[in-house]
């Protein structure tokens, strides 16, 4: 096999035609400007021709979507293997889908439940053992010689009224004796029972004496017993010398021989939540009483719907609830945090047989509980919904199952693996990538992290810019060759010739605060924090210290619903002062600014009702009587009817995702001939959509109400991103960047609350630069802006740090340091200030 994947004429998207060798086995790193053509090479090149030559290898069922399937706009790739995408979306939003599930642990929890787990009764909580004839036997003969044995099959168990009917047929079948409530009474002889009373009845089948070889007699009696007393055997047991005996009672069937209830062969489908043998049926497996439908769509908060009364939330039916391994049924321990789910079943105590059953299922639950904890994400549980995973946890979940399935000769394409990981666990992820090369694979990384960067084999570095003013390799070689090249703006930022460099002075804030009192959401220790208004606060933490849960869940939440009357349930806290010195508070977080083909940046930021009364306003349209909603491809009348104006139809591939290809009829532009015939400037409106950010100031700068939209969205960096450009194509973080510059748009009173997670995600360090700058004008305007972020040049740039922690999951949630920088640099217990001081040391 060649050492090299050699790529020849790439000219997909914005690629300059340009020629690439990817040394293969290695870890690769590409990096550049956002929107430098990064994706379109590892992603829309590489991978799609991967994934388009394998469904090429594949049965001649699977090669009928070949011609669906869009390729490259490439000359010839050369040395490919198959490839395996492990992107930042695409998590299942059904709320079926959970981190066990995605990782397919939870399919070997279920098999290890139904093997080795011991059932017991929902009634009364003992245990249920089914037990073979030889197996009685064996336990009974463990008892002294000499000891009397009375043999006893139930026939009535809390009968009430005549017993005559039942006494009659055991004396027709030729036995002897009955015990009615405990007394042994002569059958024929006996006294009726009261009719009125509620009786036990139970057929005495042997009475004798162990001694040596009485095994015969004795599984004999066992055996008529257990056939008298359907599948249940009670002993009475009288040791020589004592007075009083002991009763013991046995089933060969899962049955409670106490309440007298039966209980399911133990079975993996029992223990699925997706399965109609195991599912909760109030809930139907969901744990919530939500609207399935809804949640599939993303249209319902699972985490806001009510839990399941059923089964509280654990989506089981009773019966897989009371499946134990060392006292914890199934849900136990996918609810607990995935380290304490490692220690638990690294410790497990069972006996040898069921130890033998096990060992090799609880290797493989063991091994990628592990390789979970090495990506840094052991805070989360087997039972998290997927849907609530930030981009980049779904990525390291999904790179934990990669390597624990252990494939080899594989190329690895990931896209900013880096995204929500504190440095301190960057390290440990950046050693996991190494070891998936060292398995025989190659691995290519899209991404901005200075240390990933460094770490690499070798690194591709695009630009010079983006969009139209990139595509091309500025410099490639390894980390130290990047950093010696005068043309690369990476290696610039590497060997310290650029830097964002520190603010001249750090706000101080109005003397106002927000302040937030017994914050307790999730892991949060009852925390107290004062947050001041007029500056910028950056919240840091380990992946899992408590950010979320308290800015996002409980301090966004409680303000939502003072201030616009959000229904959302804040987290659990005492009290929030401080609010009213607001009149607004906006989160901007990474979610998609919508879900299908019909949302844009221009629709989103609402620039592109301007543009279509422009076109309105044209001559040519006023003549054919065209209004503002003819430019529309949301409505009929100008749109495209056979793609309804998506510009792309949807092509169902069954095993593989979706594909969108373009419609055929309007060829992707989603308007209908007469529409596209009404041109401003000589360009018509689906031309405008397809302008860049940077091209469309040019072209519309002189109209000020698109002028001050289009400037926004340049200054967040989105200057490359087409205006048309589908919001399922665009990153989390480029999502993120498109609803900031909306909000950047409109009038600031100076009386917002401005909350962003990670908005740095995707961003070069030239990016971050640009991004600090209009954070700084909304802080300065008296704003205050509340950043969650784990990068550093964005923390330095803060007024203030609020580090939680000390770790994630149970042991974070609390406050390890408050203050400027270069004071939460001088903690040492803090993770972030033993990263900030070197970069503060200048200072």
């Amino acid at each position: 096999m060649p050492d090299k994947i050699v790529i020849r004429g790439a000219r997909q998207h914005n690629l300059k035609n340009i020629d690439v060798e990817i040394p293969r086995d290695r870890l690769v790193v590409l990096t550049g400007v956002s929107g430098s053509g990064k994706s379109s090479l590892a992603f829309n090149t590489i991978y799609a021709e991967g994934q388009r030559r394998y469904v090429e290898s594949l049965s001649a069922y699977a090669r009928q979507f070949l011609e669906q399937m869009e390729r490259p706009d490439v000359d010839a790739i050369e040395g490919l293997s198959p490839a395996i995408a492990i992107e930042q979306g695409g998590a299942n939003r059904s709320p079926r889908s959970t981190v066990g599930t995605l990782t397919e642990i939870y399919d070997y929890l279920r098999l290890l439940f139904a093997r080795v787990g011991k059932p017991h009764c929902p009634e009364c909580g003992g245990e249920i053992a089914a037990q073979a004839i030889e197996e009685i036997v064996d336990r009974l003969r463990a008892f002294p010689a000499g000891t009397r044995l009375t043999i006893l099959a139930p026939v009535a168990v809390n009968k009430k009224g005549d017993l005559r009917e039942e006494l009659d047929a055991l004396a027709t079948a030729g036995f002897a004796r009955v015990r009615i409530d405990g007394e042994i009474h002569v059958l024929g002889e006996e006294t009726a029972p009261k009719k009125s009373a509620v009786h036990g009845v139970e057929l005495v089948v042997d009475r004798l004496a162990l001694r040596e070889g009485i095994e015969k007699r004795l599984a004999d009696s066992l055996e008529i017993a257990s056939r008298a007393g359907r599948e249940i055997v009670q002993v009475e047991v009288l040791p020589p010398g004592a007075e009083k005996g002991e009763e013991l009672v046995f089933s060969r069937k899962s049955l409670c021989v106490r309440c007298g209830v039966s209980f399911p062969e133990p079975t993996p489908r029992l223990f699925s939540f997706n399965s109609p043998e195991g599912a909760c049926p109030d809930c139907g497996g969901l744990g919530r009483r939500l609207d399935e439908s809804k949640a599939a769509d993303g249209d319902a908060d699972e985490m806001d719907a009510p839990v399941c009364p059923a089964c509280n939330g654990a989506r089981l039916k009773k019966e897989a609830l009371h499946v134990l391994i060392a006292g914890k049924n199934i849900a136990d321990v996918a609810a607990a945090p995935i380290g304490a789910a490692l220690d638990f079943f690294t410790a497990v105590e069972l006996s040898p047989r069921d130890r033998q059953i096990a060992e090799r299922i609880l290797t493989e639950i063991t091994g990628r509980l592990g390789f979970l904890a090495e990506v840094g994400v052991d805070y989360l549980s087997l039972g998290r919904p997927s849907a609530t995973l930030s981009g980049g946890e779904i990525q390291r979940v999904r790179l934990a199952t990669e390597i624990g399935s252990g494939l080899t000769g594989i190329l690895y394409v990931l896209d900013e693996p880096s995204i929500g990981l504190h440095p301190r666990d960057n390290r440990r992820l950046l050693a996991l990538l190494r070891r998936l090369k060292d398995l025989g694979n190659s691995v290519l990384v899209v991404e901005h992290d200075r240390e990933a960067i460094l770490t690499a084999d070798h690194v591709i570095d695009m630009g010079p810019g983006a969009g139209v003013a990139g595509g091309a390799v500025v410099a490639q070689g390894t980390p130290r060759e990047i950093m010696e090249s005068e043309g690369s703006l990476t290696g610039g930022y590497l060997s310290g010739r650029l830097e964002i460099p520190l603010p001249e002075r750090r706000r101080r804030g109005s003397g106002k605060t927000l302040a937030l009192r017994g914050a307790r959401e999730h892991n949060l220790k009852g925390i107290d924090v004062e947050l001041p208004l007029g500056a910028m606060t950056c919240v840091t933490g380990v992946s899992g210290s408590g950010k979320s849960s308290l800015v996002i869940d409980t301090l966004y939440k409680a303000l939502a619903a003072r201030l616009g009357g959000a229904k959302a349930r804040p987290g659990a806290h005492d009290k929030i002062a401080g609010w009213d010195n607001f009149d607004n508070v906006v989160s901007i977080d990474q979610s998609p600014i919508g879900r299908t083909p019909r949302s844009n940046p221009a629709t989103y930021t609402e620039l592109f009702p301007h543009v279509r009364e422009l076109f309105a306003q044209l001559p040519e349209a006023r003549m054919r009587g065209f209004g503002a909603g003819r430019f529309s491809f949301n409505a009929r009348g100008g749109r495209c009817e056979a793609c309804q104006g998506e510009g792309v139809v949807r092509i169902e591939m069954h095993f593989l995702p979706d594909a969108f290809v373009p419609c055929a009829v309007c060829r992707g532009r989603r308007y209908n001939r007469e529409t596209l015939e009404i041109l401003y400037k000589g360009r018509s409106i689906a031309d405008v959509l397809d302008l860049t950010v940077n091209e469309a100031l040019e072209f519309l700068g002189n109209f000020p109400a698109l002028r001050r939209k289009l400037e926004t969205l340049r200054d967040v960096g989105m200057g490359y991103v087409r205006l048309g450009q589908p919001a399922t194509t665009l990153s989390g973080g480029e999502a993120q960047r498109v609803k900031l510059a909306r909000e950047l748009s409109k009038r600031s009173t100076g009386r917002t609350l401005y909350i962003l997670d990670e908005p740095t995600t995707g961003l070069h360090f030239d990016d971050i630069k640009k991004l600090l700058d209009v954070l700084n004008r909304l802080a300065d305007a008296g704003n205050t802006v509340l950043v969650i972020e784990h990068n550093l040049d964005m923390i330095k740039a803060a007024d203030f740090v609020l580090d939680l922690g000390p770790e994630g999951g149970s042991a974070g949630g609390e406050v390890v340091a408050f203050g400027t920088p270069e004071e939460v640099a001088l903690v040492e217990k803090s993770y972030t200030g033993r990263y900030l001081r070197p970069l503060l040391a200048g200072k």
